[in-house]
């Protein structure tokens, strides 16, 4: 099962760029998409249709705003929408399939680089979103929990560590929510396979960023341990340019 993630910053902007056509040529079975900023009567589901994808989405409730969706060919068993809180659930950011014995889940943590107040819903949806993870655990135990998380876990995830201080996406408290998060039994399926720096998957629009490299890893697919000895790869596309992110991507046996 090859799996990719992408925040795909409008997915209505990334059909634009081709994205239909580089999801043809990368033909992934299952694709979990964040900041998809559509209602579901604004996405061209016949589109994916075509390509051999079944469609579920997960739209916020604010129009042009969040929203995540995973693409699959492969028919799911089951679907579960958001993560039983309405204050979060509004905002489209979980949405979980199940294939067998494996889960998939596409997510997309709040960012809190607009100020306080959204800082404090991204610490408080982090602070409910462990103890869901662990809960889904219990019942699906091989499960791939893919999108941003809008955190970069450790210095080598991030451009001029040093010059980052107080940034959110780099606070203390979040990083050490990752930690948690790894010590629940969670593993980073990039870093199985890649310890280089320099690997980012996002990246400013502004001051030629990207064509500079300046960018922080934020986009992962973690998986639960028992699927450790299925995983088989795990990459970042950074050649993918319809957002200001790139896809990463993972086989699971």
């Amino acid at each position: 099962m090859k799996i990719i993630s992408y925040n795909v910053n409008g997915i209505r902007a990334a059909l634009s760029k081709d994205f239909a056509g580089w999801l043809r040529a990368e033909n992934p079975d299952v694709v979990c998409l964040q900041e998809t900023k559509a209602q579901p009567e604004q996405i061209d589901i016949a589109l994916f249709a075509e390509l051999g994808y079944i469609t579920c989405l997960h739209s916020a409730e604010k129009k042009g705003y969040s929203g995540v969706a995973i693409l699959t060919k492969i028919a799911p068993d089951n679907i579960v929408v958001g993560m039983q809180s309405p204050t979060f659930d509004s905002e489209g950011r979980v949405l979980r399939a199940d294939f067998g014995d494996v889960s998939v889940m596409s997510l997309y943590v709040p960012s809190g680089s607009s100020g306080g107040e959204r800082q404090e819903f991204k610490m408080h949806f982090l602070s409910e979103f462990l103890p869901f993870v662990e809960q889904t655990r219990r019942q699906c135990p091989n499960i791939v929990i893919c999108g941003d998380y809008n955190i970069c876990h450790k210095p080598v995830d991030i451009n001029h560590p040093e010059r980052q201080n107080g940034v959110s996406g780099f606070l203390p408290e979040e990083r050490a929510w990752l930690d948690r998060y790894e010590a629940s039994g969670m593993i980073d399926s990039f870093r199985q396979f890649d310890n280089r720096a320099e690997q980012y998957s996002w990246w400013s629009y502004r001051g030629g960023a990207r064509f500079r490299n300046a960018g922080w890893r934020i986009d992962y697919q973690w998986i639960s341990s028992p699927l450790l000895p299925r995983l088989k790869g795990a990459g970042i596309m950074n050649e993918a340019v319809h957002s200001d992110h790139c896809p990463v991507w993972t086989v699971i046996e």
